[in-house]
Formats: structure tokens, C-alpha cells, sequence
């Protein structure tokens, strides 16, 4: 039971780490720091959670 909490996390940081590459001047208002490092974390914790899941439903 413990694994689960290191595969999320490990998911979570993944996600977040390919978000970065992500260029969010396109779609997002200028001067809207705190909302796109708002959005860019809970988007990673959403992936990551989905991703986490889905790899420990598959095993």
C-alpha cells in the first residue's frame, strides 16, 4: 500500500515536468502569472493522478 504513494508522486512530478514545455503565452492573458502557475499545478496533479491510476489499475 505504501508503493501507491511513491507512484503518485513519481506521476505527479512526471506531469508537471512535461507541462513545462508547454509555451502558455498563446492562450493565457498577459500578466497572468498566478493563474497560469495555478492552472499548470493542478493540470499536473490531474495527469498525474490519471496516469498513476491507470498504471496501478494495468498492473
Amino acid at each position: 500500500m505504501d508503493y501507491k504513494i511513491y507512484v503518485y508522486l513519481f506521476f505527479t512530478m512526471l506531469s508537471a515536468f512535461a507541462l513545462s514545455g508547454i509555451n502558455y503565452e498563446k492562450f493565457i492573458k498577459k500578466n497572468r502569472i498566478w493563474e497560469t502557475r495555478i492552472l499548470v499545478m493542478l493540470l499536473s496533479f490531474v495527469l498525474g493522478y490519471l496516469s498513476a491510476s491507470f498504471i496501478l489499475e494495468f498492473l
